[in-house]
């Protein structure tokens, strides 16, 4: 009687993880979310990938891992230092973690240095619009030149 005790409070246990897990994505997944992977680990090449929730909020992407309890982001990037330095698609083993169609973006973040991103070609888009619609004047930006008509 005891082994079948332990063994429901386990299934319970389990069973209110995943809705916690499940909770925190539907709470995350609302508007201005993506779908990404991003490249945590450099170790074996084309491994390392960690799939999760891309929210933007203001002038920053939070990425949110799938599968995490935290609803803090594990990673924040700032449009205002991140630069695109490459496209490609998906090359070697990373062809069996991620749809054909989607793309890697290799970015500079600043001091932070190199990170790899990964997501819908057609995310792709709307991610690099977001990146270009800066207001102005924002430090590490060039301002916008002012164009005056001309007086006689």
């Amino acid at each position: 009687m005891r082994i079948l005790e332990v063994l429901g409070i386990c299934i319970v246990a389990l069973l209110v993880l995943l809705f916690v897990i499940f909770f925190r994505s539907r709470l995350l997944a609302g508007g201005g979310t993506i779908k990404l992977q991003v490249r945590v680990s450099t170790m074996m090449p084309g491994r390392g990938w960690s799939t999760g929730i891309g929210q933007f909020v203001g002038d920053e992407l939070r990425f949110h891992r799938m599968f995490s309890l935290a609803f803090r982001p594990k990673r924040v990037l700032d449009r205002e230092v991140l630069v695109v330095e490459e496209q490609r698609r998906p090359e070697g083993p990373e062809r069996l973690t991620m749809p054909a169609q989607w793309i890697v973006l290799r970015c500079s973040n600043g001091e932070a240095g190199q990170i790899e991103i990964a997501m819908a070609e057609s995310t792709v888009t709307g991610f690099l619009s977001w990146l270009e619609a800066a207001p102005p004047g924002q430090p590490g930006l060039s301002p916008r030149p002012i164009i005056r008509p001309r007086t006689q």
